[in-house]
């Protein structure tokens, strides 16, 4: 055995390190938490999904986002940045809730793209405790998404840019499914 052993060393090595890697390193990074959050929506598990979005921050980073292209002057942006921090809660817990739903109910609009996730996982830049992908889909829309690391040490997404066209999307097409009805 230890003539085996050091015969193959590098190849033992190598293995120790993968292994080092895969059970300690791998599952604290943001790519792994994307993978976590495809698999929970796969699986119609609302909850598990929802720990990887920190709902309140993506609906305040949305607010401020519209506000800032519809605000008129300092003192419209005061207001806006106001009502959207009073709103916040609020509308994050609606969010959650239909977020949940939708997932559990296996909705299409909620699902993870496969290449969409490895996509991510490839593009995702991280510096300490934050983490960001960019990317442009086939309309040419440009789409970035931003994680956090929690105090629980659950990365989690806090921002998604450009969310008027992803609102938009979303509108029309439950006009399209109300209509259908």
């Amino acid at each position: 055995m230890l003539r085996i052993a050091l015969r193959h060393w590098t190849g033992i090595l190598v293995a120790g390190a993968l292994l080092w890697w895969a059970v300690f390193y791998l599952p604290t990074t943001p790519s792994f938490a994307v993978f976590e959050m495809k698999r929970a929506v796969d699986a119609r598990d609302g909850n598990a999904a929802a720990q990887y979005v920190n709902f309140e921050s993506v609906v305040r980073s949305a607010g401020y986002e519209m506000m800032q292209k519809d605000a008129k002057g300092p003192l419209g942006e005061l207001l806006g940045k106001g009502a959207v921090d009073l709103l916040a809660k609020p509308a994050a817990e609606m969010l959650k809730s239909w977020a949940i739903k939708k997932v559990d109910d296996g909705a299409k609009d909620v699902q993870m793209p496969a290449i969409g996730v490895v996509g991510a996982m490839v593009m995702m830049h991280r510096d300490h405790n934050t983490a960001s992908t960019q990317w442009r889909d086939r309309k040419g829309r440009r789409w970035g998404v931003h994680m956090a690391l929690n105090e629980r040490g659950i990365w989690q997404v806090t921002e998604v840019d450009n969310v008027q066209a992803l609102l938009a999307k979303l509108k029309s097409h439950e006009e399209k499914q109300l209509n259908s009805k």
